[in-house]
C-alpha cells in the first residue's frame, strides 16, 4: 500500500508534529482536578457504605459515567500504543508525554467526583477497574499512520461522550466536569486530525485506504469493559452516544474537515477505498434512521401506556 517505512513517515511528518505540539501548548488551559469535586459532600464510607439511593443520576446516567471513567483509565495502554507507533523522540516523544499528562486528569477527577458524590458504587466501580486494566486496550499493531487516522475520530467520539453524559446527568456541577474534559479531548483530537490531515498530502493513496480501514473498523476503546456490549445499547437508547450521532457528529464532520471526498487524482485501490467509506456511511446513516424510528416507537408506546 506504501512504499515507504514508518520511520519515513514520522520523519516527513515531524516539523507538522511540531507546529501543532506548540499549537496546542498555547491553546491547552491549566485546571486543576479538585477544583471540580464538591468536596464538602464527601462522608466516610466505613461509616455510612454506598447505597443506591445516594445518587442522584439515573441509572443511564451512572452506566455513562462508568463506561467513560473505565475507558479513562487504561491510560497506560494507550500511552503504550502511542510511544511504540510515534516513539519517544522528537516532537513526537513531546507529545506523547503531553497528551498522556492530560489525559491522567480525567480519570483523576472523574473517579473523586463520583465517590464524593457517591454517583456510583464504589465496589462494583473498583472491581470494573482492575478487570479493565488486567484486560488492557490492544489496537492489534496498528502502524503510526493507522493510529493517527483512529485518534482523530476516536477522540472527537470520546469529546462527545463526555460532553453529552455531563448534560444528560442533570447535575451543574457533573456538566462542569465532563465539559472541562470534553475540552482537553476536543484539542487532542484537532492535533491528531492535522496530523492526519498532513499524512494525506504527504501519501494521499496510502492514507485514504488507512482512512477506510479505521472508520469500517472503528470500536471505542471502552470495549474490554464488562458487559460493554448491553451498556452501549443503553446508552445508545438514551441519546447520550447512537449511531446517529456517530454518523453525524464524528465520521461526516471529520472527513468533511479532511476534505476526503473532494480530494483528485487517487490511484485505483485508493479511489476503491473512498467508495467503500461512502457505501459504509449511507449504511450508517440507514441504520441510524431506524434505531432512530424504534427509539420513537418505544417512548410512544410508553406515554400510551401511562395515559
Amino acid at each position: 500500500m506504501t512504499s515507504y517505512s514508518d520511520s519515513d513517515l514520522l520523519r516527513e511528518l515531524e516539523p507538522v508534529a511540531a507546529a501543532n505540539l506548540d499549537r496546542h501548548l498555547g491553546l491547552a488551559a491549566e485546571w486543576m482536578p479538585h477544583e471540580y469535586v464538591p468536596w464538602s459532600q464527601g462522608r466516610d464510607f466505613d461509616s455510612q457504605p454506598w447505597e443506591p439511593g445516594q445518587s442522584t443520576l439515573s441509572d443511564v446516567a451512572q452506566l455513562a459515567f462508568e463506561v467513560n471513567l473505565l475507558t479513562e483509565d487504561n491510560l497506560p495502554s494507550y500511552h503504550r500504543e502511542i510511544a511504540g507507533g510515534f516513539g519517544l523522540d522528537s516532537a513526537w516523544g513531546t507529545w506523547v508525554g503531553r497528551w498522556t499528562a492530560e489525559e491522567g486528569r480525567h480519570a483523576i477527577a472523574m473517579r473523586d467526583f463520583l465517590l464524593v458524590t457517591r454517583g456510583v458504587d464504589p465496589v462494583t466501580l473498583e472491581r470494573g477497574r482492575m478487570h479493565q486494566m488486567q484486560v488492557g486496550y490492544h489496537s492489534g499493531g496498528k502502524t503510526p499512520l493507522h493510529i493517527l487516522a483512529y485518534v482523530t475520530f476516536q477522540e472527537l467520539a470520546t469529546r462527545i461522550a463526555h460532553r453529552n453524559t455531563g448534560r444528560y446527568a442533570e447535575d451543574p456541577l457533573a456538566e462542569k466536569l465532563m465539559a472541562r474534559i470534553a475540552a482537553d479531548e476536543n484539542l487532542h483530537m484537532i492535533f491528531y486530525r492535522n496530523l492526519t490531515a498532513a499524512a494525506l498530502e504527504f501519501d494521499p493513496n496510502g492514507a485514504v485506504q488507512v482512512i477506510r480501514d479505521e472508520v469500517l473498523g472503528f470500536e471505542m476503546p471502552g470495549t474490554g469493559i464488562l458487559d460493554f456490549a448491553e451498556k452501549a445499547r443503553r446508552i445508545a437508547e438514551a441519546g447520550i452516544y447512537d449511531l446517529r450521532i456517530h454518523h453525524d457528529e464524528v465520521l461526516t464532520p471529520v472527513l468533511r474537515q479532511l476534505r476526503f471526498f473532494q480530494l483528485e487524482g487517487l490511484d485505483a485501490a485508493a479511489s476503491q477505498a473512498r467508495d467503500e467509506v461512502a457505501s459504509f456511511l449511507e449504511t450508517v446513516d440507514a441504520f441510524a434512521t431506524r434505531q432512530a424510528e424504534k427509539r420513537a416507537a418505544r417512548e410512544a408506546r410508553g406515554a400510551a401506556a401511562q395515559a
